[in-house]
């Protein structure tokens, strides 16, 4: 490849989280001047579920739906690779530092700040969205509820301060505020006749662009807001976001000009195709990507009740091979446990060995998985494998598992869905008997993360629908332990009972996120998420003004 040309870049997460290199060298930062006009064109490979990002999880919602709301802090669209660098949104000034022994946190709101419906947003507005994401009423989901539960309450002393106060200091509030699905809703719809529900099908946002239209299974349209907030921006007139849930015909419309874009991941096959098709006219940007990819076993089903059989589950299954063969096929690569790979609190690779299913020597451990199932009695058990429509990664690495699972005795089938249905299942206690389950985050945050692993009644998420309260009982003591060793030392048992110990889950392989584009699509830098850095009001097109004048005609009619 390096000797094709190409504008190839390849954003590397080291231990810094942030390097930059291509395959002639450090890639310098652009100094270009951003051009305003034009649309761009984006390929989603997933339905959208419904607007409410409290609600969803998906990046099918998030991508056509975020650019049309806004966040109160964001982490920096200039340097989407940091951990720690957190800008203001609908706040001002800097990220403030916490009182009250790190138990408080106060906000100042911009003024003059208005929804797209001419609303004025005010602090208020800010509290009834967290007291929705925090507290909500019974029967309203939100699906992150458990990551917010040092939150004691969330309050506006005056219009334009928001104050949150915790139950005890943590360090990971911050990059919480910050994830993307926060989207900030005015006060007055809430408090509609169907206000918590309201969100799922209507769009009223503070973002960048304002909503023109949506023909499920098609496109959604946004056309540039001219009352956004940030001064000078967004630089495009609008967006189309055109649905196409099968990955060739993503491929082909970027390829072939109908798209600019795609922000999820493509394999690195259809990367290469790309670059030796396009040249000079494509870019990659590479990243690690905070996605695990793993199973759930339904403990509401007798046959997963035993222990036993959840760990023969995870001992059948080769992850080092996978790495080597899955990654030259699939957007999956680095073996590794709950922890994002190269996050200080990650389990290094000798400790991660002694774990069931990550045994170096693979019939040693097929041989202990057969062993686990004839004493539990489920020699020969049939399953099916609940698996989402989507070709990367699920489709790919689900039928590895049913290869995998066979070579220990099971009868193992997979149900594909669309990711519709797929969520709907995942969220029903008796819709499934083994559920892919990725656990895909923002914002690295792994310590906070791990909520996902909760019992079932303090996480929404908990696709394995069991309880365990030591699990709760480590989760609660590593977020409120500010020493950073012994926030380790709680995260290691933690993982060992959720991965080894009580199988509850089986991590395979985390993602790896490959994202080719045309290369006159100036201003979007990769981030280690596909739900971060999604607003699109930095991105510009570097295309002859005609060209640009004609796309607004094209997409919204002047």
């Amino acid at each position: 490849m390096s000797a094709m040309k190409t504008s190839f870049t390849r954003l590397a997460l080291a231990a810094g989280l942030g390097a930059a290199v291509a395959a002639g060298g450090v890639v310098a930062a652009s100094a270009e001047e951003p051009k305003m006009g034009g649309v761009l064109r984006i390929v989603v490979g997933s339905k959208i579920p419904s607007y409410d990002g409290h609600r969803e999880s998906t990046f099918g919602m998030i991508h056509p739906i975020r650019p049309f709301y806004s966040l109160l802090i964001r982490i920096n669209p200039e340097n989407p690779q940091s951990t720690t660098d957190f800008i203001c949104d609908l706040c001002e000034g800097d990220i403030p530092a916490p009182t009250n022994e790190g138990k408080t946190y106060t906000f100042k709101i911009r003024q003059g700040v208005k929804f797209h419906d001419g609303t004025p947003l005010t602090a208020h507005d800010i509290v009834a969205t967290y007291n929705k994401i925090v507290f909500p009423p019974e029967g309203v989901l939100s699906s992150r509820v458990s990551f917010f539960a040092a939150i004691e309450k969330v309050s506006a002393p005056d219009d334009f301060t928001v104050q949150f106060d915790l139950k005890h200091a943590s360090p990971g509030f911050i990059p919480l505020i910050a994830t993307p699905f926060n989207f900030v809703y005015a006060k007055k719809d809430l408090e509609r006749e169907d206000g918590m529900s309201w969100h799922q099908k209507n769009i009223n946002g503070t973002g960048a662009f304002t909503f023109v239209e949506h023909q499920p299974g098609a496109f959604v349209k946004g056309k540039r807001y001219e009352g956004y907030h940030h001064e000078g921006k967004p630089y495009l007139d609008g967006y189309v976001a055109i649905s196409a849930p099968k990955m060739s015909v993503r491929l082909q419309a970027i390829r072939g000009g109908r798209a600019d874009i795609e922000f999820r991941a493509f394999p690195p096959k259809s990367r290469d195709d790309l670059v030796k098709a396009l040249g000079d006219g494509i870019t990659v940007q590479e990243s690690a990507w905070n996605c695990t990819f793993g199973y759930a076993a339904n403990q509401n089903r007798p046959l997963f009740q035993d222990k036993r059989v959840r760990q023969a589950l995870t001992l059948g299954l080769d992850r080092w091979g996978a790495s080597k063969y899955l990654s030259k096929i699939a957007i999956v690569k680095t073996v590794g446990g709950l922890a994002f790979p190269s996050d200080p609190v990650a389990t290094d690779e000798e400790t991660l060995k002694t774990y069931y299913g990550y045994w170096p020597d693979v019939e040693k451990s097929r041989a202990k998985a057969r062993e686990l199932l004839k004493a539990a009695g489920a020699e020969g058990a049939s399953f099916k494998i609940w698996n989402r429509a989507v070709d990367q990664p699920y489709k790919v690495v689900g039928t590895w598992m049913l290869d995998q699972w066979r070579q220990i005795g099971l009868n193992v089938e997979q149900e594909v869905l669309p990711s519709g249905p797929w969520y709907a299942g995942l969220r029903d206690p008796n819709g499934f008997d083994v559920a892919i389950a990725p656990s895909c985050q923002s914002v690295v945050n792994p310590i906070v993360d791990a909520g996902a692993w909760l019992s079932q009644d303090r996480a929404k998420n908990n696709r394995g629908y069991y309880t365990d309260r030591q699990l709760d009982e480590w989760y609660d003591a590593m977020n409120r332990e500010s020493d950073p060793a012994k926030q380790k030392e709680i995260y290691r048992k933690f993982e060992k009972r959720v991965l080894h110990d009580e199988a509850h889950f089986g991590q395979i392989l985390w993602w790896h996120k490959i994202n080719p584009h045309r290369s006159f699509v100036k201003g979007w830098k990769i981030a280690p998420s596909h739900y971060l850095n999604q607003s699109l009001d930095q991105v510009w097109l570097d295309l002859p003004d005609e060209e640009r004048k004609q796309r607004t005609m094209d997409e919204l009619g002047g």
